[in-house]
């Protein structure tokens, strides 16, 4: 008779929905010599209860006559349970009116079989339907592992040339930058000792010819000699951020090393948001945003420095964009009474850092949740996002370092975005 529930079938297994006992103990006995697991319901509700928990058959043959709820109600309940409703459904009816079959099929159903069966036609019925659902499921998992491929693809091509950029640019910057800052230096000599023998001539030559005293007034040159070294002061300190911002692309493009390294991440954090402090500053639309470091000791972590300097930027660029979206249509005094704040929390827990990195914006809808890492899915603007950012950080933190990405949200009080990395 049938095979017992969880045993493997060849075939497959296949839920009979009727009830005419008959009718059941036919298609159950043929299709049971056929190869077939089978169960069995005697209505729509048993079905429904059935299917709550555990295992699921391939297919399901389902009566439409049936008292209580019929076959049409059965099967809009099955197509509307994420659960089930790709399990293909035939009905069985002795119905030979188009506009019931049309029904049907707009419910979800994939074929019919009239009553009387033909045996060899109920076989190959369902035998099709099995076979072009195992496709469907082949091509649906292929597809999956084509775009996570292709997101790997992409991602390593993004850190390559995000590397090879930034590691470009310092180059190019770090000569020139050199250059200045040391010239700086015998500017601010030179420019003393001239200041020493001006002074000089002024104790020996107190009473300068009228056409010196007229220059000198004109010109203040006790403001122009004071200034000048304040001159010189601003220059070495914009010199010496200048050499900090090269410092930091190179330590976030990370270009020359391969493989795993002991790296710390203060490095990476910090460079990143140096290289993104001009996002936090103020400016004609919005006060500056706000950033919180609360930054525990942490050991040296093992891992590709230039991944997870990548994981950084997209996270902290992403809730700046997210705090930004926050002030469209708010005028600068209504931003000033909730400015944007961006937190960012560090600790170890046995043997894992832990990253925390949380923001004040509009947060995750509901509907947007379970989209949230999934390859070319954004929610920003057109020509905004690529909607590649989160996913290829979901990649590098779980598939290349074999830790945790997750968050919290609530909608409307912004997001955080957990960042777990194993010390080794």
């Amino acid at each position: 008779m049938n095979n017992t529930i969880g045993e493997p079938s060849a075939q497959g297994i296949i839920l009979i929905v009727d009830d005419n006992p008959a009718n059941l103990q036919v298609l159950s006995s043929f299709l049971d010599q056929s190869n077939f697991e089978v169960w069995a319901a005697r209505s729509g509700e048993k079905a429904l209860q059935r299917l709550e928990n555990g295992d699921l058959p391939d297919l399901i043959l389902l009566d439409i006559m049936m008292p209580g709820m019929d076959g049409f109600e059965t099967c809009k309940y099955l197509k509307s349970n994420p659960r089930v409703q790709d399990i293909p459904v035939i009905f069985m009816t002795a119905l030979s009116e188009t506009s019931d079959k049309v029904k049907g099929l707009r419910l979800g159903a994939v074929d019919y079989i009239t009553k009387p069966f033909q045996h060899e036609e109920v076989l190959v019925r369902i035998e099709n339907h099995l076979q072009l659902r195992n496709l469907t499921k082949a091509l649906i998992s292929k597809n999956a592992e084509l775009q996570k491929t292709q997101t790997q693809l992409i991602q390593a091509e993004k850190v390559a040339a995000l590397g090879q950029l930034t590691a470009g640019i310092a180059h190019e910057v770090n000569n020139p930058i050199n250059f200045i800052a040391g010239n700086l230096n015998f500017v601010e000599q030179y420019v003393q000792e001239v200041v020493s023998l001006l002074h000089l001539y002024q104790k020996h030559l107190p009473d300068p010819p009228d056409e010196i005293k007229t220059a000198i007034g004109k010109n203040d040159l006790n403001f122009l000699l004071n200034d000048l070294s304040k001159i010189i002061q601003s220059m070495q300190v914009g010199t010496s951020r200048v050499t900090e911002i090269v410092s930091s692309l190179n330590k976030f493009s990370r270009h020359r090393e391969a493989g795993k390294k002991l790296a710390n991440l203060y490095e990476g954090l910090e460079s990143t948001i140096m290289i993104l402090g001009h996002r936090f500053k103020s400016n004609g639309h919005h006060p500056p945003i706000k950033l919180v470091k609360a930054y525990a000791d942490l050991p040296l972590i093992e891992c590709y420095p230039g991944e997870i300097n990548q994981v950084f930027m997209n996270l902290i660029s992403n809730a700046i964009d997210a705090i930004e979206e926050t002030y469209k249509n708010k005028d600068f005094n209504e931003i000033s009474q909730n400015p944007g704040v961006i937190k960012i929390t560090t600790e170890v827990i046995k043997e894992k850092v832990i990253i925390r990195i949380a923001d004040n914006g509009s947060g995750i809808n509901k509907a947007d949740e379970a989209k949230i890492f999934d390859a070319f899915y954004t929610t920003k603007p057109i020509g905004k996002g690529t909607g590649l950012g989160l996913s290829i950080a979901y990649q590098i933190v779980v598939n290349n370092h074999n830790g945790k990405l997750t968050y919290n949200s609530m909608p409307g009080e912004g997001i955080e975005f957990i960042l777990e990395l194993p010390v080794r």
